[in-house]
Order: structure tokens, then C-alpha cells, then sequence
């Protein structure tokens, strides 16, 4: 996908995605039954949650005073998720399995993944959450799949059993912080925090991103949230998407919401973004919403792609339009793209078309260009 926008959103959070998501309906105990991960290099305590998991990881992490990590784990949303390890791919073990996870050290960052191809694989059935506590204080959080092995770095690791995905998510919730989600780069506790609640198999995960979506939130924090909740949550996730497509007062954010919307896996997915082509009052959300399609590509993208060069007022939409038929499959858009230089009766969107069919290389752009030279 030819995507700088997305690329640059997603480093910013710290993530690299391949794909969308499945529903989120949680599943029985008995097939998400919490187990503590494989351990290397530290020393592993359990200990049993008593009066509530906030209360229990407040209470170890003010007690902290050399650097210690703390974890459980709960269910997993639905899908073939991957919440791995390493960078570019380093310790993938050949991208079918995840480990080792390095806790501490320059290697340890997340990476998020979607398990595709030709290797159908079931996702994990857990999620585990990592708090760094030190001098203390909370420093950082880790979301991983349960079948990471982990590398303590030599640290202490106290193990909470018992633990409540409902209680996971209002803890984790009091971590988003918006202002930290407008700084750029570094590790940031919000967002460690954000993609952990995402990645929960409960209802109360779809609240928290819900509440963090509401118009009166900051952008930034709405538009974090819009991402995760197309990503990772399935159908709710796409009727929040909806809502916001609808009611959010920023462009911006509208904009981002068809990005958001364009990495679901849900079939609702394609249908609200082919409405705000053609319906939002933003020409640069109907432009975004157009130019995300084609990344979607389909008979339905493309005729709405096609409709808005025909019928959109602003001839600025027209041209993303154009843009949009650029990167569709070359098999659909480069006769697209012609006709458009043929027949189009706005010399601006004329221009811009063969402009693209240039870039495109392809055999059929060089006969029409033979064709009008020649004439």
C-alpha cells in the first residue's frame, strides 16, 4: 500500500500494523484460561490479586524501588493478532511465532501484526500487560500475546493471577494521557496504555474507546483512538467509526476516521466510507475518504472513485479523485485513468490524469500518449 500517511501515523504510535481485525466478542473462560507466559532471565513471583487489580499493582509499584516488572494476563480480542517484538522484524522467528521479547534494552519496542498469507493461523487467546514500575512510579506498559516468550533483563517479575478484564481497562484508561499523545516519538505511556485496551476481549474495552472518541476529547486522543478501534474492534468498532464520521465537528478528524475505517476488516467498513465520499461537507474528507477506497479497490470503490470525478462540485476533489484511480490495481485504473483524459470536460482533471497515467509505466498509458501526439 503506497501510503505515506498511514507509515507516518503509525511509527508515531510506535506500531507497525499488516491488517484489520475480526469481532471481539469475548470468549468462554475455558478457552481463554489465564497462564503466565515463558520467563527467561528474571526473578518470577505470583502472586494472587486480593482487594483489586488497581489496588495491587498501586500498592507494588509505590514500593518499588529498584526497577521491577509487574504483569497478568486476560483475554485477547478476537482475530489472528500479534502483539510482537523487535524491529523491522528481528526476532520474529521467521514471522510465524513471536520471542524473545526483550523487556529491557534498545530492543524493546512493540511491533503489532496481523498474521496473513497463506499460513492460516488462530489468534492467542490472551493478552499480557507489563507494567515497569521504579522509584515508584508506573514508567511503562507492554501489551504482548501470550505465546512471547520474555526476556526480564535480569529483573524481578511479580505475576498477578485472578485478574478482571474490566478492572484491566479502568486501570490502563487512567494512563491515557492526551497531552502526551500529542508529543512525538519516544515511548509514551498513553499509547502503550490505548493499544492495551484495545487488544482486550471485553465490552469495557469498546467504552473506554468510546468515551476517548467523544467530541469534547482532544484531537489527538480521538484520532488515536479512531485508529485502534478500526484496527482492532470488529463491527463495534466500526459503528463508533460511523458516529464519528457523522457528528466529530473536525475535518481532521473525519479525515482520520477514513483511514480508520479502511484498515477494518468488517464488511460495514466500505459502505460508510463510499457515504462520506460522497456526503461529507469537507472536500479534503471527501478527497481522504475517495483516496483510501482505492486502497480498498473493489466495484464498489472505484464506481464511487469514478462518481465524484464526474459529479463532485470541487474540482480539488476531483483531482484526489483522480489521484485515487491512480492507486488502484493498474488493471482497473489505468483505463480509468484514460478515459478520464479522453472524455473528462474539465481541462484541470484532464491534466492531472495524464499526469498519473505518466507516472503508471504501464504499455497502454504510452499508446494513448502516441495517440493524441500523432493526431
Amino acid at each position: 500500500m503506497r501510503v505515506a500517511g498511514a507509515v507516518s501515523f503509525l511509527l508515531a504510535a510506535g506500531f507497525a500494523t499488516a491488517g484489520g481485525a475480526n469481532a471481539q466478542t469475548p470468549q468462554t473462560e475455558t478457552a481463554k484460561a489465564a497462564r503466565m507466559p515463558q520467563i527467561e532471565n528474571g526473578k518470577v513471583e505470583q502472586r494472587q490479586v486480593q482487594a483489586g487489580l488497581a489496588q495491587e499493582v498501586d500498592a507494588r509499584a509505590a514500593a518499588s524501588q529498584q526497577a521491577q516488572w509487574l504483569g497478568y494476563s486476560v483475554p485477547a480480542v478476537n482475530g489472528d493478532h500479534r502483539m510482537c517484538c523487535g524491529d523491522s522484524g528481528g526476532d520474529w522467528n521467521g514471522g510465524r511465532a513471536c520471542g524473545p521479547c526483550r523487556l529491557e534494552g534498545i530492543k524493546s519496542r512493540n511491533s503489532y501484526n496481523l498474521q496473513g498469507g497463506n499460513v492460516k493461523l488462530e489468534g492467542p487467546g490472551n493478552l499480557v500487560v507489563l507494567f515497569r514500575a521504579e522509584g515508584g512510579e508506573i514508567g511503562k506498559i507492554r501489551a504482548l500475546s501470550e505465546e512471547c516468550v520474555l526476556d526480564a533483563g535480569g529483573l524481578q517479575v511479580t505475576w498477578l493471577t485472578g485478574a478482571k478484564p474490566a478492572e484491566s481497562v479502568k486501570l490502563l484508561e487512567r494512563f491515557v494521557d492526551s497531552k502526551e499523545l500529542d508529543e512525538r516519538g519516544g515511548e509514551r505511556l498513553s499509547r502503550g496504555a490505548l493499544a492495551a485496551i484495545a487488544m482486550h476481549g471485553d465490552s469495557s474495552a469498546d467504552e473506554a474507546l468510546a468515551v476517548f472518541t467523544a467530541a469534547d476529547k482532544p484531537e489527538g486522543l480521538r484520532k488515536e483512538a479512531a485508529f485502534w478501534a478500526g484496527e482492532a474492534r470488529g463491527a463495534t468498532g466500526v459503528q463508533l467509526l460511523k458516529r464519528m464520521a457523522k457528528e466529530d465537528p473536525s475535518s481532521d478528524v473525519r479525515a482520520h476516521v477514513t483511514f480508520a475505517l479502511s484498515i477494518s476488516s468488517d464488511g460495514n467498513a466500505i459502505d460508510e466510507m463510499i457515504r462520506m465520499a460522497h456526503e461529507d461537507t469537507s472536500g479534503h474528507v471527501r478527497g481522504q475518504a475517495l483516496f483510501w477506497l482505492a486502497q480498498k479497490a473493489g466495484k464498489k470503490a472505484s464506481s464511487t472513485i469514478t462518481g465524484a470525478i464526474d459529479n463532485d462540485p470541487d474540482t480539488e476533489v476531483k483531482k484526489k479523485a483522480v489521484f485515487a484511480l491512480s492507486q488502484m490495481p493498474k488493471e482497473d485504473g489505468v483505463p480509468k485513468l484514460i478515459q478520464v483524459a479522453e472524455k473528462n470536460r474539465n481541462p484541470e482533471v484532464r491534466k492531472q490524469a495524464m499526469f498519473w497515467l505518466g507516472q503508471s509505466n504501464d504499455p497502454r498509458a504510452l499508446e494513448f500518449f502516441e495517440k493524441v501526439l500523432t493526431k
